[in-house]
């Protein structure tokens, strides 16, 4: 983020608001992502994310693109404290006399924020991965069944086949009900935490090498707006840092992104096969897909991942996390 020297708790608000704003906005984009990167080929409902976007509204309604909303944004703000909080430790610890980090410290203490991250980010994601995916296992039967998919749908209904207790034998018949709060009910009733935590490793195959390679290159770009090293880069200069640092590193990560997301995904479509570890995914995608498989989403991370550090931005130059502090101490002064 910012190169502005600023307290802990300040940062965390700044992390979590950026997190929340960020996540309202891009959304719909995260969830045709992961829709794109859940097609097989010769089974594909989405020519493309404006095709994904325009039949989800009309077989959905627009709070169908918000699907598995509530989870990124109960789960955000932690998920942010405990990146920036780890990064700044690790980066504090591999400093020396206050000195500036080389290149090779920069990407140890990002691969350090990435891998602490992931205690949120995989029950996060798996649990917003069910949700996102749900309208797309809907329209996939719809189609299998010679079903028009696209006909209008309840507009506030997770309708997804049921969760069973053998998750990879494809969906049941039966539809129902569901919510975040259900899938991390049956998970750990079926499977106890270790449900929950379903594609870790894919997950740290991907948020390491993400951190790794954004905190260093957001750095180094940040530095080329200023004038001298004490002084702050221009605004607009960080803005447009955060945003290429951003899509550099998911564009970058994103066959990563592909298992991960097809790891998480309990349920299956009708001849949707299933996978046995991160080794078994990639042979099977790059056999049956081909390699261009792995970019699947990737133009949709870029759209999202460009806004959410451009935002990131917004806040820390703001200030907000450092004007609420400010606010609750006023308010402690004795009258």
């Amino acid at each position: 983020m910012a190169d502005k020297q600023i307290s802990m708790p300040a940062k965390l608000i700044n992390g979590g608001i950026a997190g929340i704003i960020g996540v309202t906005c891009v959304f719909p984009i995260d969830l045709t992502k992961t829709r794109l990167q859940n097609q097989r080929n010769g089974q594909q409902i989405y020519k493309n994310i404006w095709d994904c976007l325009r039949k989800t509204i009309r077989s959905e309604g627009y709070f169908g693109m918000y699907r598995g909303a509530a989870v990124n944004l109960t789960l955000v703000t932690p998920e942010k404290a405990i990146k920036l909080a780890a990064n700044d430790f690790f980066r504090h610890h591999l400093s020396k006399n206050g000195k500036n980090l080389t290149l090779y410290k920069e990407m140890l203490a990002g691969c350090g924020a990435g891998t602490c991250q992931v205690i949120i980010t995989t029950p996060m994601e798996m649990l917003k991965i069910q949700l996102q995916d749900a309208g797309r296992l809907a329209c996939h039967q719809k189609t299998v069944a010679g079903m028009p998919c696209l006909q209008p749908g309840p507009k506030h209904l997770n309708v997804v086949p049921a969760l069973t207790r053998g998750y990879n034998v494809g969906p049941t018949s039966v539809a129902q009900r569901l919510s975040s709060i259900q899938i991390a009910s049956e998970l750990l009733r079926t499977e106890g935490v270790k449900g929950l935590y379903k594609g870790l490793g894919a997950t740290l195959l991907r948020d390491v090498p993400f951190s790794v390679i954004y905190f260093p290159l957001f750095s180094n770009l940040n530095k080329l707006g200023k004038s001298s090293p004490d002084d702050r880069a221009p605004f607009l200069h960080s803005f447009f840092a955060g945003c290429i640092a951003g899509s550099t590193a998911a564009v970058s990560v994103n066959p990563c992104d592909v298992i991960k997301t097809r790891l998480q995904s309990l349920n299956k479509g009708a001849n949707e096969e299933t996978y046995n570890g991160i080794i078994d995914c990639v042979r099977k995608i790059w056999i049956k897909e081909g390699p261009s498989a792995f970019l699947k989403g990737s133009g949709c991370r870029a759209l999202v991942m460009a806004p959410l550090f451009g935002i990131a931005q917004v806040v820390y130059f703001l200030g907000v996390g450092e004007t609420v502090l400010e606010f609750a101490q006023f308010n402690q002064l004795p009258a």
